[in-house]
């Protein structure tokens, strides 16, 4: 008898654990789907909002591009990294969309004494003529991206009426104090004759 009992409670067990392992597939497919929707609607939204920003920005001038020549002239500093973004100078959260500046990419930086040329790869490229340099410093914060202290190399530099920040970081981070001291440099003339109406650069 007792052996009948064990046998019982034994069939008992398995049949416990094996209506334990069924699963409701239509309520966990619900939730994936609702999950699926619930991304996609953010996503919608972010696009959304990327358009509205560059809508906003419509009346910021086109970018130069790179002059004739240019490849010609003596190379003050050379940089491979990473741009991170632009904003408008001064607001590191305030970040500008138009004409592609709001695209992260690769990026190659090329400073001569007539300006800065930036290729970026999968993103347009621009130009930042001698004239319109207005700075250069080390930070750490730059539309939304945080990293460590001095990490980020920003140029403060003008387009049209507009004074913009825009970040890089270099592959060898070492390199971005002697790019601060030749843009700084460069720069130097044009900084006495600002062309902006913002109230400068100064968080």
């Amino acid at each position: 008898m007792t052996t009948l009992n064990s046998g019982f409670q034994l069939y008992r067990l398995a049949a416990d654990q094996k209506s334990a392992e069924v699963t409701d597939w239509s309520a966990r497919i619900s939730w994936v789907l609702g999950l699926a929707v619930f991304v996609a609607f953010v996503y919608w939204l972010m696009r959304q909002g990327w358009k509205w920003r560059g809508r906003l920005q419509s009346g910021i001038p086109a970018l130069a591009t790179t002059p004739e020549g240019f490849a010609d002239g003596e190379k003050l500093l050379t940089l491979t990294g990473r741009y991170h973004a632009s904003t408008t100078a001064g607001q590191w959260l305030d970040r500008i969309v138009a004409h592609g500046l709001g695209t992260r990419s690769r990026v190659e930086l090329t400073l001569t004494e007539q300006g800065l040329d930036v290729v970026r790869p999968g993103a347009a490229d621009f130009f930042v003529p001698a004239a319109a340099l207005r700075e250069a410093r080390l930070d750490k914060a730059l539309a939304g991206k945080v990293l460590p202290e001095g990490g980020l190399l920003v140029i403060t530099w003008a387009l049209g009426d507009q004074l913009i920040d825009s970040g890089f970081r270099s592959d060898h981070a070492a390199e971005h104090q002697a790019w601060v001291d030749a843009v700084n440099h460069l720069g130097g003339a044009a900084a006495h004759h600002p062309t902006s109406t913002t109230e400068g650069t100064a968080r």
